[in-house]
């Protein structure tokens, strides 16, 4: 092997050196190098990403809807920002409401991620702000307020423009009890925030190759492989805005992971010949059927595109799971149904792995992908269960398995129709959704819980479940159904109940345990898991002098960061700058 990349290298051979890569991480980005790499320039040597940290927005909220748990903020800087605003949109007497024990000030943020577009929804987070009176945020309601970018001088808030818009119910984890003030005050509103702008992302030349010239091949390596059309004309993805940077537009079938596009995007070569490209090729399959560089050889394979296929396609059949699993990856951007089977394999076997089979699951347009993810949500992992259902919504959010209605208007509610146990998933992120993994789910009596502030649940001597709902000022409304839980659930909701009123409700009746079925909240799929690599001596012989050597099999970090589709508000904020 070591004669073999010296003779590449000496006969100036327009190809990687299979030596030069060996990144110990498989989702590493090789940065080091024990050797110089030799062959085309990519993208990646002569620019580097830009607009890629998360941008934090900020807003004074007015909370509405509480039993009595609120309070008059005292006199600060964001009581004035907050007066100012009720006043510009006409509410009259804005102290007096200001005033009410319904009534609270919050402070509420959110998080716009990169390549977020006009209109994404994202979630907010809501707290009151220190020393407040305010003793719970339980059952309230954020009124309408503009998220812009917000600093403090002095005692004065200073602020841009405005970023994004927010309102909706707020969720409190009821299962924090209601004696702990700290986290009453705190909450959540699921994709209540709306963004107003679309985030410009791009790639910022090196100050050694910062000219127009550069600038300009840079864009055109990028739209060889990147296009789109619009109104019939082909349209690149990179456009040269200047001698030091290339704005990007986000490729559609990387909205769910725009981390991996620009991995993709700096894979690109810069400048190739036919005959180079198939030299290069030849390459980067040896180094695709090493696990040590399988990733890497995918990624820059998935740049060139479908010249690469037929490479990537052997890479699946390999024994290997590392290396069938980085190669249905790339396949899979590529919407190639040979990568269908050998990531849902990986899904189902390897949670290192999991979160990003997933992913490119659900980017396919083939039938052999939903196929499979509809195999996935009957198998005994809740996270492996929920992460398929969905893929399947963003793959196609209108087909009728996954479906589901707008329940109240408010949130996503979904019946799946599956075999393996019952299992109830409810979400504290991106979106409002819960889902019934199970037709025939029934809560057990005696019963006797709360949704909300204003709705009892409680088990009838009947063998029936009585929903009333109690309000000052109001007659009262009762309803009386079965013990099915899809019934008792669009009960609550008829009487006005809220989401995180239904999440209340069932995570109450777990505690008491009314309901059988598990319940899950947010299972998702994670990354930064360790992924053990045998190696061939091992998996030969596992009595073998090799496989009881003291180093063992080799752990890896997986360290891609989390796709989009199962980022929570909590990793968008711990985002890097």
């Amino acid at each position: 092997m070591l004669l073999y990349g010296i003779v590449l290298l000496f006969c100036g051979c327009s190809s990687w050196n299979p030596l030069a890569v060996r990144s110990q991480s498989p989702e590493g980005d090789g940065a080091a190098l024990s050797e110089k790499k030799v062959g085309p320039r990519l993208v990646g040597d002569l620019a580097v990403p830009f607009g890629m940290h998360a941008v934090k927005i900020e807003a004074i909220g007015l909370v509405t809807g509480l039993k009595g748990t609120g309070s008059d903020p005292n006199p600060s800087p964001q009581r004035v920002a907050l007066l100012a605003e009720m006043q510009a949109r006409g509410v009259v007497k804005p102290n007096r409401v200001l005033a009410s024990p319904n009534t609270a000030l919050v402070l509420v943020r959110g998080v716009l991620r990169p390549g977020v577009q006009k209109g994404d929804k994202f979630d907010l987070e809501v707290r009151v702000p220190g020393r407040s009176a305010t003793t719970s945020l339980r059952g309230g309601w954020l009124m309408m307020t503009r998220l812009k970018e917000m600093r403090v001088l002095g005692r004065q808030i200073h602020d841009g423009h405005s970023l994004a818009v927010a309102e909706g119910p707020i969720m409190v984890d009821p299962s924090q009890g209601k004696n702990d003030k700290v986290l009453a005050c705190r909450g959540r509103v699921l994709g209540g925030g709306r963004s107003l702008i679309a985030r410009n992302m791009g790639l910022m030349i090196k100050p050694e190759y910062q000219n127009v010239l550069n600038s300009s091949r840079i864009a055109n390596a990028i739209n060889k492989r990147f296009h789109s059309f619009e109104s019939g004309l082909k349209v690149g993805a990179a456009t040269a805005k200047t001698d030091k940077y290339v704005e990007l537009l986000l490729h559609p079938r990387y909205k769910d992971n725009v981390q991996r596009y620009i991995k993709i995007v700096r894979a690109c070569v810069m400048r190739e010949t036919e005959s180079e490209m198939v030299q290069r090729l030849v390459i980067l399959e040896k180094q695709l059927l090493d696990p040590i560089t399988a990733g890497r050889a995918a990624r820059e394979l998935e740049a060139i595109g479908k010249p690469a296929i037929e490479v990537l396609t052997k890479g699946t059949e390999s024994d290997d799971p590392e290396i069938s699993f980085y190669s249905a990856e790339s396949l899979a951007y590529l919407d190639q149904r040979e990568a269908a089977v050998p990531l849902a394999k990986a899904a189902r076997h390897q949670p290192a792995f999991r979160v990003f089979a997933l992913t490119a699951l659900s980017t396919m347009n083939d039938y052999a992908a939903y196929e499979q993810l509809c195999l996935l949500l009957n198998v005994p992992s809740a996270e492996t269960r929920y992460g398929a259902f969905r893929a399947l919504w963003t793959m196609n959010r209108n087909d009728p398995l996954v479906m589901g209605e707008s329940l109240g208007d408010q949130f996503g509610y979904h019946v799946l129709d599956t075999k393996d146990a019952p299992m109830v998933h409810i979400t504290r992120n991106r979106r409002p959704e819960l889902v019934l993994f199970g037709k025939d789910q029934k809560l057990q009596l005696p019963l006797a819980v709360e949704a909300g502030n204003q709705i009892m649940v409680t088990g009838l001597p009947t063998g029936e479940i009585s929903v009333a709902k109690f309000a000052v000022g109001k007659a009262d409304q009762k309803r009386v159904v079965s013990t099915h839980v899809d019934n008792v659930i669009r009960a609550i909701v008829e009487l006005g109940g809220t989401y995180p009123d239904v999440v209340q409700a069932l995570q109450q009746a777990k505690a008491c345990g009314a309901l059988n079925s598990r319940l899950e909240v947010d299972a998702l799929p994670k990354a930064g898991r360790i992924y053990s690599r045998v190696s061939k001596n091992d998996a030969k012989d596992p009595d073998s002098e090799a496989s009881n050597d003291s180093t063992g099999p080799q752990r890896l970090l997986l360290g891609n960061p989390l796709p989009n589709l199962f980022l929570t508000s909590s990793e968008k904020q711990n985002a890097k700058k």
